[in-house]
């Protein structure tokens, strides 16, 4: 009891010591510049608890629980920075926030699917502001981990094929300001989990669940935008060249091999060469159209077995190729360029199970110097299915300017 007396004794000793009714100056002095340094920055927690959509076997029931995976609940921290307006681009998406996030998962059959984690930048920019709250759309890219991937061990896990997958996030929040330094969010949002195939099977989760969080900003007085005059665009052509290059990986269960080959299967290279003509509309969106011819490993492969070994046999290189057409479209925020292509194959020969002739491009490409991008574009079909990620490099040219 006496020690639990001075306990509570120097407990308030501490409260008096570190919060005064009034600071002196050097405490002041110090709480200013620590403010200072993280002026313009907030912390935020989010809950979710949302539905699992029944896009395959493994979550439909066939699975060691034999049960249905029908929902999952999430934890999410992140750290954020607000724009005011410094540079143009804020100004133009109406001062959004970006910033870096942690993502914990329970899908409710951790045996299986394990805890995962996901590492992810995001940015959240209005709809629409009003003085206490606004309607924003939010958009997050990342990395997750910690899956029990498929496996010997675990052969009904079909979505899961590797211990790493990427991790999409789309949404629409609302933010309630409740005072200067607190924001209450609520929205919802669309998730996804693949690996892009590069470690099959590959079926992925896709989710939604509504959301509610609370923000805390160390900023204790409302922020100030900067409004300046905007200058006229001037409407102007591009020509992109990119090169682009990736990996494909195929299981044949059938064949005799290895309990380890047949887990790790076959991986095949695809690579290619693309070139997109654009205008640009204003500082925000171009459009456009282009082709691409791409080579891709897997095409007419012959796989056989020595030694409990896949062998994979020479077939005609020209069957390989593989020619495109596409429509782009291209969002650019300051050094970052999101595309979405619809495209289909012009060209290619004919062999087993192909993939619909129809696919779509989605990717992100980022400015490194001048003129020069490197990026990542996702190649899927069925609005769903993974075909393949391109990893690439491009090259812009300033075409023609309109007067």
């Amino acid at each position: 009891m006496k020690i639990f007396k001075l306990q509570i004794l120097s407990l308030i000793c501490f409260i008096f010591m570190f919060l005064p009714p009034k600071l002196p100056a050097q405490t002041e002095f110090k709480k200013n510049k620590t403010e200072s340094k993280l002026k313009n920055f907030s912390v935020s927690a989010i809950y979710q608890n949302g539905y699992v959509f029944p896009t395959n076997d493994f979550v439909r029931g066939i699975n060691a629980e034999n049960d249905k995976i029908r929902y999952f609940q999430t934890f999410s921290f992140q750290f954020t920075k607000q724009t005011l307006g410094k540079e143009l681009w804020e100004q133009l998406f109406n001062y959004p926030q970006y910033g870096l996030g942690v993502y914990l998962a329970n899908f409710h059959n951790p045996e299986e699917i394990g805890l995962p984690i996901a590492a992810f930048g995001y940015f959240t920019a209005p709809f629409h502001r009003w003085k206490y709250v606004s309607l924003n759309y939010e958009f997050g890219l990342g990395v997750a981990f910690n899956w029990k991937k498929y496996s010997p061990a675990n052969t009904y896990n079909i979505a899961i094929g590797a211990k790493k997958t990427a991790y999409i996030d789309l949404g629409i929040k609302s933010e309630i300001k409740i005072s200067d330094q607190l924001t209450a969010d609520l929205g919802f949002s669309l998730s996804h989990f693949s690996n892009g195939k590069l470690k099959v099977p590959n079926f992925g989760f896709n989710t939604i669940a509504p959301k509610i969080g609370v923000k805390y900003s160390f900023n204790s007085k409302s922020e100030e935008f900067i409004k300046q005059e905007i200058p006229e665009f001037k409407k102007c052509n591009e020509l992109f060249f990119s090169f682009f290059g990736g990996a494909k990986n195929l299981l044949y269960e059938n064949l005799p091999v290895n309990i380890q080959e047949k887990y790790e299967g076959v991986y095949f290279p695809v690579f290619g060469i693309a070139t997109t003509f654009n205008r640009l509309m204003n500082y925000k969106s171009k459009i456009g159209f282009g082709g691409d011819i791409n080579y891709d490993g897997s095409v007419n492969s012959q796989v056989a077995v020595d030694n409990g070994e896949y062998i994979v046999s020479n077939t005609s290189l020209a069957d390989k190729f593989q020619i495109s057409a596409f429509l782009s479209y291209t969002l650019v925020v300051n050094k970052v360029s999101v595309i979405i292509q619809p495209s289909f194959y012009v060209y290619r020969k004919k062999f087993k199970n192909p993939s619909p002739e129809f696919y779509q491009r989605i990717g992100i490409n980022y400015n490194i110097y001048k003129n020069l991008y490197v990026g990542l574009n996702l190649r899927a079909f069925k609005l769903s299915i993974s075909d393949f990620i391109e990893w690439n490099i491009g090259y812009r040219l300033n075409w023609r300017k309109s007067n």
